[in-house]
């Protein structure tokens, strides 16, 4: 499995209702929200032992699978 569809996997787990795959204004128009983006956190948390700092979850960071996997990767460098 990559990269991609292992966050993919861990997002469908959050929600499957959401188009993790296709969406890019996931924040942007209203497909996730704070409570959401929490819940993917402590996902990506666990699954990737990371820890996202709260001056990260900016809507950018979490409006694509793309994007949430670059947040993903910049904070497994710095482990």
């Amino acid at each position: 499995m990559d990269e991609m569809e292992k966050l993919l996997s861990i997002l469908h787990d959050v929600d499957e209702d959401v188009d993790f795959r296709n969406i890019n204004t996931l924040v942007d128009d209203g497909h996730i929200d704070s409570f959401d983006i929490t819940m993917i956190i402590a996902a990506l948390d666990m699954a990737y032992d990371i820890h996202i700092e709260v001056g990260d979850i900016e809507p950018e960071n979490f409006n694509s699978a793309k994007a949430i996997l670059e947040t993903v990767k910049r904070y497994q460098k710095l482990r």
